[in-house]
């Protein structure tokens, strides 16, 4: 089997949230298409090491400070990669083309319309996603309007993904619940997902559905356009592998540390989420245990941010 080759690339944004990148030059791999700028890195040096050294030859500058956003294993015709995604929050220098390749600051919003290689595709999704997940905890039905106020809370905190998962409400008392949980969350440029049922989300006009690990199985592609949100809960390798399979927009992946609604599973911890994190080749989100200073931790291991109930609620 042909090595993969390891590439990082740095996303730099300038202060109106506008984001640098490179053409690639005629003659190479993809030419003509927009890339997050960076390169390929020497054998035994550190991803870090080889995205200050690649920023400075191509653009000029100097990092000084800069996390993991992801990492996409991706096979082209031609060849293997695994292009490694940093996010460069402050860097010395201004910006130049110093290799002579054509520079352009882009909206992220605007991203669809660019001519862009497949493997930084998924970036671009890390980029538009929050990096806060909450998920409702458990309510009546004759509490609804409890459940209600408190999403309007969050909302007010700043959460900007909410996952709605009531699993046995009536639907009569969900999709009143629902209208009025999108109203808050309209107002607020927060996107709500339904937990599980694909149909109810689309009739009602959620912004996507959260799928549990059974429900996705049975998928073998996208249940839903691509301008609704897809979220798989995953919890080994092999389930998010099937969730970047079908084209999910990004996954949770449990659990991190012990809680109580799922004391006999096998904790991973950050050693091991990394580990299954690093091959997953979508945003993921870490999710069991966590509060809501563990974001930090999460990011630096290669997590989305976190996803949480107790946590965030």
């Amino acid at each position: 089997m042909i090595p993969r080759i390891h590439v990082v690339a740095g996303v730099l944004q300038d202060a109106q949230g506008r984001v640098l990148l490179a053409q690639r030059p005629a003659g190479k791999h993809l030419a003509g298409s927009w890339e997050f700028p960076g390169g390929k890195s020497d054998p035994g040096e550190a991803p870090v090491d080889a995205l200050a050294r690649e920023l400075r030859e191509e653009l000029g500058i100097v990092i000084e400070s800069a996390r993991p956003l992801i990492r996409v294993p991706h096979e082209y015709a031609e060849k293997r990669i695994v292009l490694d995604v940093w996010r460069v929050a402050a860097w010395s220098g201004t910006a130049e083309p110093c290799e002579g390749q054509r520079l352009a600051w882009a909206d992220i919003d605007s991203l669809d319309r660019v001519p862009m290689p497949d493997a930084d595709r998924p970036a671009v999704t890390a980029l538009r996603l929050p990096s806060r997940c909450l998920i409702t905890p458990a309510f009546e039905p004759a509490q609804a309007d409890a459940l209600l106020a408190g999403i309007e809370r969050a909302c007010v905190r700043g959460i900007r993904l909410i996952q709605l998962r009531q699993p046995h409400w009536p639907l009569d008392a969900l999709a009143a619940a629902a209208r009025s949980a999108l109203a808050t969350c309209r107002a607020h440029g927060t996107q709500l997902l339904l937990n599980a049922d694909v149909r109810l989300a689309a009739i009602l006009g959620f912004d996507g559905v959260h799928l549990p690990a059974r429900v996705a199985a049975s998928l073998t592609q996208r249940p839903l356009p691509r301008e609704r949100r897809v979220g798989v809960s995953c919890h080994d390798a092999r389930e998010l592998a099937h969730a970047a399979a079908i084209g999910a927009d990004f996954a949770t992946l449990s659990p991190v540390f012990e809680t109580p609604g799922h004391a006999d599973a096998q904790p991973l911890g950050w050693e091991g989420f990394e580990a299954l994190v690093a091959d997953a080749a979508i945003p993921v989100y870490a999710l069991g245990g966590l509060e809501a200073d563990d974001i930090d931790a999460a990011q630096m291991a290669g997590a989305q941010g976190i996803a949480g109930i107790r946590g965030l609620w």
